[in-house]
């Protein structure tokens, strides 16, 4: 539990805190080992309201954020500012700050869902390679891959931020499309070839369908076809997705051309594991946004 009070109060609520909280709360322990404290403690904070979204943000959100900003910050560190109940909020600032943070910037949200397109269409030909040479581990490898990345699409389109990945599958099945996308994408994991591919051909056109039905660049049609090399004709004997169409679809919706020109490496739970050293113990995020910046930066036409 977080207890936002005014600066002037902080050191008196914690001292009330300590001295009055029960060690026991409806048959639950209050006190259990904190990392923070190195000790047995309660986990009870007391803070303002500032202190405790730029320490558990990495910033304070209130100045506009720029897409870079957007770009670096892990969505765990969304959902810890966004989710769970305020119990109260006298002076109204809590909701202010979650209300900004609701979601992505349309631009973003947009960049966001080309990317993970693009890293499905740089998964499926390398499959569909490992099934031609009998390489049956690295087809399961690349089956979970593509799997992790269409319930990553899932997310995205509903504007649901996800969360490490210990809770990953759990709020991936209050999506509304877990429904439709559980079943094939259990399938495609625990199947052999060639149910596994038909079960991920299926997920891959649930997201399609839903994607164009988002209104958020061209209407694309799921489908499939050989494997279009790029390179001096070459055509692959295996079938892949029509993954870059959406690519391209959902580039035309972007409407600043830094980051619609900026390579699609994904935002910063897209480009990295995310894990707890990355979010809460390290300056990654301040770095990776730094990063965003410049390549957007370098890559913004003339006049820019």
């Amino acid at each position: 539990m977080q207890i936002l009070v005014a600066a002037e109060h902080v050191g008196m609520v914690r001292q009330r805190v300590a001295i009055g909280l029960p060690s026991l709360f409806d048959g639950f322990e209050t006190e259990w080992f904190s990392l923070s404290a190195g000790a047995v403690t309660h986990h009870v904070q007391v803070s303002t309201v500032d202190d405790w979204i730029v320490r558990t943000l990495g910033r304070d959100p209130r100045p506009q954020m720029d897409a870079a900003e957007w770009l670096g910050l892990p969505q765990q560190r969304l959902l810890n500012v966004t989710a769970g109940e305020v119990f109260r909020d006298d002076m109204g600032e809590l909701t202010r700050i979650r209300q900004l943070l609701t979601w992505y910037p349309r631009d973003v949200w947009t960049w966001m869902m080309l990317s993970n397109w693009h890293l499905v269409g740089e998964i499926e030909p390398m499959r569909g390679r490992c099934i031609e040479t009998g390489d049956a581990i690295g087809e399961r490898l690349l089956t979970a891959r593509l799997c992790r990345l269409l319930m990553e699409l899932a997310f995205l389109q509903e504007r649901r931020y996800w969360p490490y990945g210990k809770w990953f599958g759990a709020a991936f099945q209050r999506l509304d499309v877990a429904a439709a996308l559980s079943e094939p994408l259990q399938r495609a994991l625990t199947e052999r070839e060639s149910e596994a591919t038909r079960s991920l051909r299926k997920a891959v056109a649930v997201l399609g369908h839903r994607q164009s039905e988002l209104g958020v660049g061209g209407s694309v049609t799921p489908r499939y076809g050989p494997f279009d090399v790029g390179i001096n004709g070459a055509v692959r004997p295996y079938e892949v997705s029509n993954a870059g169409e959406y690519v391209a679809a959902l580039r035309e919706a972007i409407s600043d051309p830094r980051l619609r020109d900026l390579v699609q490496v994904g935002a910063i739970d897209q480009l990295t594991h995310a894990h707890d050293a990355v979010v809460t113990h390290t300056d990654w995020p301040a770095r990776l946004t730094d990063q965003y910046r410049e390549a957007m930066r370098r890559g913004a036409p003339s006049g820019e």
